[in-house]
């Protein structure tokens, strides 16, 4: 007797959350580290280490820029570390690392081919292993509501319904 995979068959499209994840390395520059004695950050040091800090290690890579104590931080220094950052690579935020991937995850879903997904019926698989699900899995339902027939959550076995497109 043959095995049938009747959920191949049935033309249902699974999405992956981990599929989503990106591939590029992430680095984080924290400016908790360019502060006179742990409070504030002073010009004329923080020029001087802007032109002697090795910014090719940044080269292709993904980058995010916070301040890991609470101090006030003037905006430019965000405004010139991103600027020297983009020489080297395109992907910079200023926040943390799960900003950064939660940003990185959110490109790859835009980049989606939505003519795949017209009028079919989609899963989004609950587990993975992506910094905040949840808002992989929002992002994908603004994505897809238009387009689809319907949207579902969890595995093939067990679904919650999410959407279904209205007939007219």
């Amino acid at each position: 007797m043959e095995i049938k995979n009747k959920i191949k068959e049935s033309g249902i499209i699974q999405l992956d959350l981990n599929d989503f994840r990106s591939n590029k390395t992430l680095m984080g520059i924290d400016l908790s580290e360019r502060l006179h004695k742990g409070l504030i950050l002073k010009e004329k040091d923080f020029r001087i280490w802007l032109k002697e800090h090795d910014w090719k290690q940044y080269a292709n890579r993904a980058v995010f820029i916070g301040c890991s104590v609470d101090a006030i931080i003037p905006t430019w220094a965000y405004m010139l570390i991103t600027s020297k950052v983009l020489e080297y690579t395109e992907h910079v935020i200023v926040g943390k690392q799960t900003d950064l991937e939660k940003n990185l995850i959110k490109e790859n879903i835009d980049s989606l081919d939505l003519s795949l997904f017209r009028d079919q019926r989609v899963i989004i698989k609950g587990c993975s292993e992506i910094a905040s699900p949840e808002h992989a899995m929002s992002a994908l339902v603004v994505l897809l509501q238009p387009v689809v027939k319907s949207i579902m959550y969890g595995e093939p076995c067990s679904t919650v319904p999410v959407f279904k497109k209205k007939k007219t």
